[in-house]
């Protein structure tokens, strides 16, 4: 049997994250959690689908909610809420201003952690908190530390860059980049810019 390295492979030919799908005990509750607090927007999903369910969509990507009304009940009466935890898996999004998320999530009466990050002076604030089922949400303004990929590694088709910066004219020309990498790079960019309350 011969082993072959990985990265004698090329990556799959992806283009973006498209949606995460979620199991939530409520499709009504979730939607209105992510509609009202996030800023989705319910879209159309297949009518073949014989289960209960919905699509929301914004900034770039989608949230495919799939009912499931037996999940386990962290919040169940009587029960403590389960614990907000920074380092719990999470869905981060990139916001503009994190005093404002926090003032709209006082507002609403919603638990939340705050955690700062910091890099060679660079402070990154984020905010987490969970949606109805429990899934934990990151609301940051991470564009402030740059993306720099590793020595070696199979991300060296795009310039290290602050997000939020824009693309100079030509600067991913002189890599080994193709057209659909670009495309990604620069999508990713804007996509994660646009979130704002």
């Amino acid at each position: 049997m011969e082993i072959e390295e990985v990265s004698s492979f090329e990556a799959l030919p992806l283009l973006s994250l498209n949606h995460i799908s979620l199991l939530c005990r409520s499709v009504c509750d979730s939607v209105r959690f992510y509609e009202d607090v996030l800023g989705f927007a319910l879209i159309k999903r297949p009518s073949s689908f014989n289960f209960n369910g919905a699509w929301l969509y914004n900034y770039g990507i989608g949230i495919h909610l799939i009912e499931n009304p037996s999940l386990d009940e962290y919040d169940a009466t009587g029960y403590e809420p389960r614990p907000i935890n920074p380092k719990d898996n999470h869905i981060s999004f990139q916001c503009t201003d994190v005093g404002l998320v926090k003032r709209r999530l006082q507002e609403m009466g919603m638990r939340y952690v705050t955690a700062v990050v910091e890099e060679a002076g660079v402070k990154v604030d984020q905010v987490f908190f969970h949606d109805p089922d429990g899934y934990m949400i990151e609301i940051c303004n991470c564009d402030k530390i740059p993306i720099l990929p590793l020595s070696g590694s199979a991300s060296s088709c795009f310039k290290p860059m602050r997000m939020g910066s824009s693309f100079e004219k030509g600067a991913m020309a002189s890599t080994k980049c193709g057209f659909m990498e670009r495309v990604m790079m620069e999508s990713l960019s804007l996509d994660m810019m646009n979130f704002s309350f």
